[in-house]
């Protein structure tokens, strides 16, 4: 029986290549994307093509009400759910801390944090209704260690967020025989990097990698697809860097 993966911001970079593994290595999936509707369909048809039962949901993570109807409808279509890839997430304009507003922060912790634990809260009480387990990868960053100065402090705060909130809840579920952990990507070649007004900023950064050079997201999924699966069975509460030695 395939099991059953929730992946979130899943239309484009490291959720789009995480579900296209996902799909090779044997999981029936649940997508969602918040506005790029085109390239989640050709994320789905690939995923489909590759054998995977795909479910497809628009919704924004800082809307609780848009987390209850994924939910509903992860329910209603599969009745189960074993596996979660928290990867939704946004970064903003590069500015210094001096620069930041209250409804910039308001967002990216909405989003990156708020919205994380809210997803990963769902997926627990199944996992834990159900009696079998689960795994749960949260998507954190390199940034969360290297503090981001002068350009995404806010992002890489809300990114160690997603840190110690990795560790407090596999703690917390380590007896339900649930697994939590953490992939921290380094420079990796995504478009977030042009979301946040820089569009050559890997390439720019990767003389400074041990290295040298930039990481690709499908290097980012393997280590998800790792953590997710039996071969970790035993590894919990941790965070793995794919950063290139940064």
């Amino acid at each position: 029986m395939r099991k059953i993966c929730l992946i979130t911001g899943a239309s484009t970079g490291i959720g789009a290549a995480t579900a296209r593994l996902a799909a090779v290595e044997g999981y029936d999936l649940a997508l969602t994307y918040r506005s790029e509707a085109a390239a989640m369909a050709k994320v789905a048809e690939a995923c489909e093509a590759a054998g995977a039962q795909v479910l497809v949901c628009q919704a924004d993570v800082a809307q609780p009400s848009d987390i209850e109807a994924l939910y509903e409808a992860i329910d209603d279509r599969f009745g189960r759910l074993d596996a979660l890839v928290n990867n939704a997430g946004i970064v903003d304009q590069a500015v210094k801390v001096t620069a930041l507003t209250h409804d910039r922060l308001r967002r990216m912790f909405d989003v990156n944090v708020i919205g994380a634990m809210l997803v990963a809260k769902e997926a627990v009480i199944r996992m834990q209704r159900q009696g079998t387990g689960g795994s749960l990868v949260n998507i954190s960053s390199a940034a969360a260690r290297l503090g981001s100065a002068n350009q995404y402090v806010d992002y890489a705060a809300s990114k160690a967020a997603i840190d110690i909130f990795t560790k407090g809840l596999a703690d917390e579920v380590a007896l339900d025989n649930i697994r939590v952990n953490a992939v921290r990507p380094g420079l990796i070649e995504t478009d977030i990097h042009a979301k946040g007004g820089e569009p050559g900023r890997a390439q720019r950064l990767a003389p400074m990698v041990p290295m040298q050079r930039t990481g690709s997201a499908t290097e980012v999924a393997r280590a998800v697809l790792y953590l997710l699966s039996d071969a970790a069975s035993y590894v919990t509460g941790t965070t793995l860097d794919v950063t290139g030695g940064r």
